[in-house]
């Protein structure tokens, strides 16, 4: 795991080792172990460098035999032995045995082409100075970032969008579609970012920059192809399929572990490594007994025998260290629980240099709870149609906040004009009454609306959720946190679950094997009740719960208070809108907390990278 970053100069001219220097220190957290530079006639290379693999010579950029080509990569290539072999057979000369090297010689081979045989995670960049090409890739499901800005003048990329911004010329203006967009999904969709001008690579493709012309492409399509098979067929694949991705997975010269919380999936990892060799494993947690998930971790790491570490987060830990966190995000992500990934990180760090880890299970297997919806709006749609506009007619004269109203509704309601993903903070109508008038309308589902192809809607509704949460939620949120917040902590943090060959398997799963009655990821469970007890793998989801509505009452209370009345930025915001929200919470009426945290960070946010302010 590292950090890379680059300039490439339109005009020709040679760009300045300085600002390469500068993008680099800002992100010497992402490899605090070396460093390299490369300066070109018109390009500047620059690498932050987290030893993992072939600790002596496995320095970045990595050039070709004739020095006409180089790369610099953050992430990992899993099945970078068999490519070498293949390479070496075909004439190739390796100076290495560092997994990045095989990317340089793989473009030599096959051009473009040759980040279809990559397997990993990975965000990497080619400067090819014969051609006078800058090309680079990001890995098919968005695990590791990629910012760029492309202007008239110069092509800036680099693993972090702090690092663009210590070009001192970009303008730090806050981009007003994604603004509003982040107050329903509490993130920025892809592949736009919170600062106008900068944006993300979307995951699954590669650019070219030549003549001055960028051009981005798609690389691999994310498709579902469901099989009338037996579930025994799946879970034969489904175990095949994992324990070859986690295997892969603990390709490592230092010490690696997992994080474990109640669910299965971080489980399931520990103890298919735990069938590898004995390993450490990390779980934090909250002095709330509801939120806490220590008990349920404490007992599997029992059962698995391994050497198991606890932190408990209190409300100080919180507050204090809330800022640095969002200054670690580069973008505005109100998901309360990067909090006690940031810590389990912080605490993992002390005893290895790479942790495995459960994210991307739920997207491939079909596990959140939202994805039984489906199934239980079909009760209402099954029944007569004449039933159904009764029912609809009279449950629209109920106040708002009846139960069974929404359901009606989101019953009535096409998929495509109601899912959002995994996180709905703000509606389009509660929008309007937030939002400063001057600040432009835009609908939650210009974002969506646009993965609905044809494609998509031949798909089960289970099916199309998990499509949108590929595409917004997984790589917005879950990925974003769990690169940020691991390596803000200086933490490789791997995925096996994120595995296209996993994925590719997983695809051909039908509906009635991912969700069955109340159980999500009916397949995976099923697969591995042989290796876990059924008290773990029926256990409910709880996913680093945070007790964040309880500590908005207390001892986060005049925190907030404070931020709201010194960082308000009322040309964003209705401020008596907000003081309603925060009084409500506060008097128990409603439960707003997490409405009031996707402000909060915001605020937060909007004084570190806007107003400039520190830290402190």
């Amino acid at each position: 795991m590292c950090g890379i970053c680059g300039i490439y100069d339109k005009r020709d001219n040679k760009v300045s080792r300085e600002k390469i220097e500068e993008m680099k220190k800002v992100m010497v957290h992402r490899g605090p172990d070396e460093e390299g530079t490369y300066m070109g006639e018109q390009v500047g290379l620059g690498f932050r460098r987290l030893m993992i693999m072939d600790l002596l010579s496995g320095k970045q950029p990595i050039e070709n035999e004739d020095g006409t080509i180089r790369v610099i990569c953050n992430g990992e290539i899993y099945n970078y032995l068999s490519l070498r072999d293949d390479l070496i057979k075909r004439g190739h000369v390796f100076r290495s045995k560092n997994d990045v090297e095989v990317i340089l010689h793989l473009y030599e081979e096959a051009g473009f082409e040759c980040v279809k045989r990559l397997r990993g995670m990975f965000s990497f960049v080619i400067w090819d100075r014969r051609e006078k090409v800058l090309f680079g890739a990001r890995d098919r499901f968005g695990i590791k970032p990629f910012y760029y800005y492309d202007s008239p003048q110069e092509f800036i990329f680099a693993s972090e969008m702090k690092a663009i911004l210590t070009n001192s010329h970009i303008k730090r203006e806050v981009n007003q579609e994604s603004f509003v967009h982040y107050l329903t999904f509490q993130y920025v969709p892809e592949p736009e970012t919170m600062i106008k001008g900068i944006k993300k690579l979307p995951a699954s493709c590669y650019f070219v920059l030549k003549n001055n012309h960028l051009e981005i492409k798609k690389y691999w399509e994310l498709k579902f192809n469901p099989q009338n098979k037996p579930l025994s067929y799946f879970a034969e694949g489904i175990r095949e399929k994992l324990r070859e991705s986690v295997r892969l997975h603990t390709q490592s010269d230092v010490p690696w572990g997992s994080f474990l919380s109640s669910g299965i999936d971080s489980s399931l990892i520990a103890a298919l490594l735990r069938e590898i060799k004995k390993i450490s494993t990390f779980s934090v947690g909250y002095e709330e007994k509801d939120y806490s998930e220590l008990g349920e971790a404490g007992e599997t790491a029992r059962l698995l025998d391994t050497d198991h570490h606890e932190y408990i987060i209190s409300p100080l830990d919180f507050r204090d260290n809330l800022p640095k966190l969002v200054w670690h995000f580069d973008e505005p992500v109100a998901d309360p629980s990067a909090i006690s990934l940031y810590f389990v990180a912080r605490m993992a760090k002390e005893k290895i240099t790479v942790t495995l880890s459960g994210e991307g299970a739920d997207e491939v297997f079909g596990g959140y709870g939202i994805y039984r919806e489906a199934q239980s709006l079909n009760y209402l749609r099954n029944l007569p149609g004449l039933f159904q506009n009764v029912i609809s007619y009279f449950s629209e004269l109920l106040p708002e906040g009846t139960p069974g109203k929404n359901y009606v509704r989101r019953a009535k309601t096409n998929l495509e004009d109601r899912y959002v993903g995994n996180a709905f903070i703000f509606g389009d109508e509660v929008k309007k009454e937030l939002l400063n008038k001057d600040i432009p309308f835009v609908s939650f589902k210009e974002v969506t609306r646009r993965y609905f192809n044809s494609m998509v809607k031949s798909y089960d509704e289970v099916t199309q959720m998990q499509y949108i949460d590929f595409f917004t939620w997984m790589p917005g949120d879950i990925l974003a946190k769990a690169d940020k917040m691991t390596m803000a902590n200086s933490l490789e943090l791997r995925v096996p679950f994120l595995d296209h060959v996993v994925f590719e398997f997983a695809a051909t799963i039908p509906g009635e094997y991912k969700v069955r009655g109340k159980m999500t990821k009916y397949a995976l469970r099923q697969s591995f009740k042989d290796v876990l007890p059924v008290e773990i793998t029926e256990r409910p989801k709880k996913g680093f719960p945070v007790p964040t509505r309880k500590w908005l009452c207390n001892e986060l209370k005049n925190p907030v208070q404070d931020i709201l009345e010194h960082s308000f930025t009322p040309e964003y915001f209705n401020y008596s809108f907000v003081q309603k929200l925060f009084r409500d919470h506060l008097q128990g009426t409603a439960d707003n907390s997490r409405k009031l945290w996707t402000i909060l960070i915001f605020l937060l946010w909007h004084d570190i990278f806007i107003k400039g302010k520190s830290l402190n």
